[in-house]
């Protein structure tokens, strides 16, 4: 596991993030005019998204000395969120692995901007001034992702089970073939976190079929009357 969130100040004369290419670390996407949120809090505009070979990384365009960090190896799931009702705007939402312990101490006041304790956010949303943005970031992070196997993970064993957004908010009706393998209309995707897919797709079939199963209780006690 990573070492979740944390602050990142490292930057070069020009302002930009600091590689570390002893380690082999690579710039794979660089996105201007990003807002970042953590946890529950407010937005923090605006910065510069840097994602490499083995982070993503926010700093702040108007601070200096602002910045955040996350190992890819610490981030369990990304997803593209487009739904209102969800969040007011489109964004990328990621879900954070920490060593915290879970104590309901994660702050969630939305009026307080000071982040306590950055080892206990556990969630992030990286919001692009421009939304059609969104699938190349979910894309870039699927790459990276894959770059960055759990130590546990058999070898070449696959994260990619991909929901479309339409398949995870149930505002559309529900076909046969419900997987997608297209980035472009993907909702999320989780890194390497197996059993949890495999829970979600259960939960996907039992509900359907107790949905089947009341509506032909429903007909068979029609036909009797």
């Amino acid at each position: 596991m990573g070492l979740g969130l944390r602050n990142f100040t490292e930057r070069n004369n020009n302002g930009q993030h600091v590689l570390d290419t002893e380690n082999g670390e690579e710039l794979m996407h660089m996105q201007r005019g990003v807002d970042l949120v953590l946890a529950n809090l407010p937005p923090i505009s605006s910065g510069t998204l840097y994602i490499t070979t083995k982070q993503v990384i926010w700093l702040s365009d108007v601070d200096n000395t602002k910045g955040y960090a996350v190992d890819f190896l610490s981030i369990s799931l990304h997803a593209v969120s487009r739904d209102p009702d969800a969040y007011p705007h489109p964004c990328l939402y990621t879900q954070i692995d920490t060593n915290a312990e879970e104590d309901g101490s994660e702050n969630s006041d939305s009026e307080s901007s000071d982040i306590q304790d950055l080892s206990r956010i556990t969630e992030m949303r990286l919001i692009p001034s421009d939304p059609s943005q969104l699938d190349t970031l979910f894309q870039v992070f699927c790459e990276c992702a894959e770059l960055n196997p759990e130590p546990n993970d058999e070898e070449g064993e696959e994260h990619d089970w991909v929901f479309s957004a339409d398949q995870m908010e149930g505002d559309e009706e529900e076909e046969e073939g419900y997987i997608s393998h297209n980035p472009a209309n993907s909702l999320g995707q989780s890194n390497g976190h197996h059993d949890l897919a495999r829970t979600v797709l259960e939960l996907h079939i039992n509900d359907q079929r107790f949905e089947d199963a009341e509506e032909m209780e429903h007909d068979e006690d029609g036909t009797h009357n």
